[in-house]
């Protein structure tokens, strides 16, 4: 397991005190050992500083579970994926979004 990727995973997760997520700047690994993992963080919102004892495991991807058809299942698989720009994209427009859904499918 790689420690950036460590890092991005606590990105994800929340302060405890605030509620704010963690930056991945501020997550330091501390070690591991087998399958748990010590880590110091930093929340720049409120300051609080915690320590994390993580289980974090490899393994294979878990089986997909899906309902799609084995003909929609190619259908689909062949589109485009899904990449960063797409998410930030989405990100800026939802953020603006005031969640009027007849205003935006009347354009």
């Amino acid at each position: 397991m790689d420690e950036r990727f460590i890092r991005r995973m606590m990105s994800t997760m929340k302060c405890t005190v605030c509620g704010e997520r963690y930056e991945s700047g501020n997550v330091n690994v501390l070690g591991h050992r087998e399958d748990v993992w010590f880590l110091s963080v930093f929340c720049p919102s409120c300051h609080s500083q915690g320590l994390v004892a993580a289980v974090i495991k490899d393994g294979k991807a878990p089986q997909i579970v899906t309902d799609l058809m084995q003909g929609e299942k190619a259908k689909f698989g062949a589109g485009n994926r899904v990449e960063a720009d797409d998410i930030l994209d989405m990100h800026a427009f939802l953020k603006g979004f005031d969640g009027d859904f007849s205003k935006l499918f009347a354009r």
